[in-house]
C-alpha cells in the first residue's frame, strides 16, 4: 500500500478545510442556496400553489426529506436529482433557512 506524501496530504486537507470555512463564513450562503428553490417553491419558500411551501416548515423535517431525496428513498420528479447536488452541510443550511422564513398566511 502506497502512502500519500505529506505535502500532498496537507494540501488536500487545507483545500477541504478552506472550502468548509468559506461556506461557514458566507452569511448569505443559505439564502443563496435557497434562491435556487424559488422557481418551484416560490420566493423565500412561499409557494404560489401547486408545489408545497417550504417557508416555516420544521427544520428537521426539511432536512430529513432532502436527505431522503438525496438517498433515493423518497420518490419525486426532479427533487432526487437536485438533492444529490447538495452536500450534507448545504442541506442543513437549507433546512434552517426555510424553517426561519415566515409562512404564507
Amino acid at each position: 500500500m502506497r502512502s500519500i506524501p505529506l505535502p500532498v496530504a496537507a494540501l488536500a486537507a487545507a483545500i477541504v478545510a478552506g472550502t468548509a470555512a468559506a461556506q461557514a463564513e458566507d452569511p448569505n450562503l443559505a439564502r443563496n442556496l435557497a434562491a435556487t428553490c424559488a422557481n418551484c417553491h416560490g420566493t423565500n419558500g412561499v409557494s404560489q400553489g401547486g408545489i408545497e411551501s417550504l417557508a416555516g416548515a420544521g427544520k428537521d423535517d426539511l432536512i430529513r426529506k432532502l436527505r431522503e431525496y438525496k438517498a433515493g428513498t423518497r420518490p419525486g420528479t426532479i427533487m432526487p436529482q437536485l438533492a444529490k447536488g447538495y452536500t450534507d452541510a448545504q442541506i442543513e443550511l437549507l433546512g434552517g433557512w426555510f424553517a426561519a422564513q415566515k409562512p404564507a398566511k
